[in-house]
């Protein structure tokens, strides 16, 4: 099934903290992870963020205070947020968020380390889309 390795976790609870701004996930191996929203809006998985090829992805900006308004179920493997910002398109599998939430350290300071090599504050609001650009996904 698309989004699911044989034999990996699956969810066995999805709880949206907005107070605290995390996605709380349990799994089936009994990993929980607790997922800042924000992490899970710079990484989503959608051709707006990712781009359509290696090196294209779209570095996110201003999201600190982003919440979810929407999760909603996609099959029976994957979800996909709405983000107060207005993102919608992307598919969180059950394969993608363990690995969001099993790295995030790690992914924390890549974005981190992304942001100072563009020398961009990490509050800063996203630049306007260049002109022109026409993608299907979004």
């Amino acid at each position: 099934m698309a989004g699911l390795k044989a034999g990996a976790p699956t969810p066995q609870a999805l709880t949206v903290h907005q107070k605290s701004r995390v996605l709380e996930v349990a799994f089936s191996d009994g990993a929980k992870f607790r997922i800042p929203f924000e992490l899970l809006r710079v990484y989503s998985p959608s051709a707006e963020v990712q781009g359509h090829g290696p090196d294209q992805q779209v570095l996110q900006t201003g999201k600190r205070d982003v919440t979810l308004i929407n999760l909603e179920p996609v099959g029976n493997y994957a979800v996909k947020p709405t983000f107060s910002d207005g993102h919608d398109s992307g598919l969180f599998s059950w394969d993608y968020l363990y690995e969001l939430g099993q790295q995030q350290q790690a992914l924390w300071a890549r974005y981190i380390e992304r942001l100072a090599a563009a020398g961009v504050e990490r509050d800063a609001p996203m630049a306007p889309k260049a002109a022109g650009h026409a993608c299907a996904d979004h």
